[in-house]
């Protein structure tokens, strides 16, 4: 017997990595990414809608992996990643990450999609989104010290969305550095490579932190950071790791996605659990000043939150039927009797 063709309520649209980076390079990266970080800040401004809990993680010595969940009440959207800092060395990606979304009213998911490449731009995205309201008015040069798999995205953000005409570049890694070089080459960004972190931070406006190693580390020290600059700290990420010394938080004013998330995880883990942080969507909704002076130090303490990420996929989506570039999964089991599963299995068997 011939299995009968799957109904269209059992099939469902799959973004795989070569469906993603053909999405990518048909809509051009800057380009996406700055339309990410509109529906990004659309959706921070209508914040109070979504269901919001910190992600759920398990961690280890390796690393940790996490599901990232969210719901606005009509979609519910989830992210599964990884963070393993010691995965470049045996030949891994340090994070991976696939997402899907699904409707409120039945629970049948209406998108699958790898959120490898879709992370990175909705990481950018966000960092953008929230130098827009932080950052020095302005500004034009953006230090960019750890120089791995974020960079390069978070430089085209801050070029497209900021206005930055110049990238100062750092990493530990000379290959790192020359890697990211190369590849900005031809976006009409002055590229300076630095010898060292406070070689890339003089001069800057902004100051982005974006590094791998899961441990207490000191990527900026207290004197590295004048008065007046806005830091986009964006690699501490979990318990134990963080990149920033205490003495800059305090000296700063700290914005955050989600305070019960980011005290666990972030920059913040170093201060006590009542040292005020604003809520960035209360900045974007108007409920808050963000910059007010222009001696201010603004310190952006970015953990990713899964808003972010149903924003992104939700983006994806929209731009499905106009670039084709997916499949459809037969993923649901859909019987012609809901309560004949096992006679469906039955008949198939021919």
């Amino acid at each position: 017997m011939t299995n009968p063709a799957p109904s269209k309520l059992a099939l469902v649209p799959f973004v795989s990595v070569d469906n993603m980076m053909k999405i990518v390079n048909t809509i051009g990266p800057a380009t996406m990414i700055a339309e990410i970080a509109a529906y990004i800040e659309a959706d921070f401004k209508r914040w109070e809608e979504f269901d919001k809990t910190p992600r759920v993680a398990a961690h280890s010595s390796e690393g940790v992996i996490e599901l990232m969940p969210t719901s606005d009440g009509e979609t519910y959207g989830f992210k599964y990643v990884n963070g393993h800092p010691a995965n470049m060395a045996r030949g891994f990606q340090t994070v991976t990450a696939f997402g899907v979304l699904a409707r409120v009213d039945n629970g049948y998911p209406i998108l699958f999609s790898e959120m490898t490449v879709l992370t990175a731009l909705r990481t950018a995205a966000t960092s953008a989104v929230a130098a827009k309201y932080l950052a020095p008015e302005g500004s034009s040069t953006m230090a960019m010290i750890g120089n791995g798999a974020q960079c390069e995205f978070q430089a085209l953000a801050f070029q497209k969305i900021i206005g930055i005409d110049t990238v100062r570049l750092y990493d530990i890694d000379p290959v790192a550095t020359d890697k990211a070089a190369e590849n900005l080459k031809d976006t009409g960004l002055t590229i300076v490579k630095c010898s060292s972190p406070e070689e890339a931070v003089t001069g800057a406006q902004i100051i982005t932190t974006c590094t791998a190693d899961k441990q207490y580390a000191t990527i900026l020290t207290d004197n590295m950071v004048g008065s007046g600059v806005h830091i986009n700290a964006i690699g501490g990420d979990c318990p134990g790791k963080t990149e920033l010394h205490r003495d800059i938080l305090l000296r700063s004013d700290i914005f955050v996605e989600f305070p019960p998330q980011t005290r666990i995880e972030g920059e913040i883990q170093q201060l006590d659990e009542d040292h005020p942080v604003t809520e960035l969507w209360r900045v974007i909704a108007g409920r808050n000043t963000g910059r007010s002076t222009a001696s201010q130090i603004t310190l952006f303490d970015s953990v990713g939150f899964a808003t972010e990420d149903f924003s992104a996929l939700r983006y994806v989506r929209d731009q499905l039927e106009a670039t084709g570039h997916f499949v459809e999964l037969d993923l649901l089991a859909d019987p012609d009797d809901p309560r004949d599963l096992f006679g469906m299995v039955r008949r198939a068997k021919g």
